[in-house]
């Protein structure tokens, strides 16, 4: 797994790109977490995730929980389809707020 991080529109953006798997989970939460408290609105890009496990999926919750804690806006941008089917499998596609680009995010902010 890579990570690229970014700021857009107000947003940091961590954009996670290959397998997010137990292996490499921790960092990804390690990198969510601390935008969070640097106190940043995040958006976690998923358009280049090709398998995320149980693990993976669990450092989003947290920081999606963390964020709501700290009324700070989280969500996910151009989630692929094989984290969706992940997603969805967990019903969390009903949970975390989902857009296709940061653009559709930022109209969605009104």
């Amino acid at each position: 797994m890579n990570i690229n991080t970014r700021e857009e529109g107000g947003y940091a953006i961590i954009e996670l790109i290959g397998e997010v798997d137990l292996s490499c989970s921790p960092v990804a939460r390690k990198q969510i977490l601390a935008c969070l408290k640097a106190k940043q609105d995040l958006l976690v890009d998923l358009s280049a995730v090709t398998y995320i496990d149980s693990s993976g999926v669990a450092s989003l919750v947290e920081g999606y929980q963390t964020a709501k804690k700290q009324n700070l806006k989280f969500g996910l941008i151009g989630v692929s389809d094989s984290a969706m089917s992940v997603l969805q499998l967990a019903r969390l596609d009903k949970v975390f707020p989902i857009h296709a680009n940061v653009e559709e995010r930022l109209r969605a902010d009104g």
